[in-house]
């Protein structure tokens, strides 16, 4: 019997028929706050602005968004990897991506807020503050003002050009 052929992670744009897999994905990690809850009608608003990796079947295994709030300014969003993938540096894949569709869209720089500080700071990303983005701020008060108190949450950026 032939060993199985290993699965080669390719990150590719979303289309509309994996809004609902997006959502999931990101969603199985709302509760413990690692990521903010989606909806069907935010995932297809942003369709343009995920990434997303898939596994040996087609479906959905891995996702990140860029969200934009201004010509200025973009937030990595939504970085998700299904548990049974993880460890494999799809996480890794999926933030190099976000990168180049921020450079390629001409923004200075990228943000996220996140509890992985290793991750991110591996990737070369520097510590940053919430207060530089007054734009999150004024999210996560629409969405949630426990947002800004919930835990310690970090603050990273990049440099994408300059």
């Amino acid at each position: 019997m032939a060993a199985p052929v290993p699965h080669t992670p390719v990150v590719t744009r979303a289309v509309a028929s994996d809004v609902p897999q997006l959502v999931a994905l990101n969603n199985q990690f709302s509760a413990d706050g690692l990521t903010l809850p989606r909806t069907d009608a935010f995932v297809f608003e942003h369709l343009q602005d995920y990434q997303v990796i898939r596994g040996p079947s087609g479906d959905v295994i891995g996702c990140v968004c860029v969200d934009e709030y201004s010509p200025s300014v973009a937030e990595l969003v939504s970085l998700a990897v299904a548990p049974e993938a993880q460890g494999r540096g799809y996480g890794k894949l999926l933030i190099r991506a976000a990168e180049q569709l921020a450079r390629k869209r001409g923004f200075p720089e990228l943000f996220a807020i996140s509890l992985a500080d290793t991750l991110f700071l591996s990737m070369g990303f520097e510590e940053s503050h919430i207060a530089r983005y007054p734009e999150k701020i004024n999210r996560y008060k629409a969405i949630s003002k426990s947002e800004l108190s919930i835990g310690k949450k970090f603050c990273f950026a990049r440099r994408l050009r300059g």
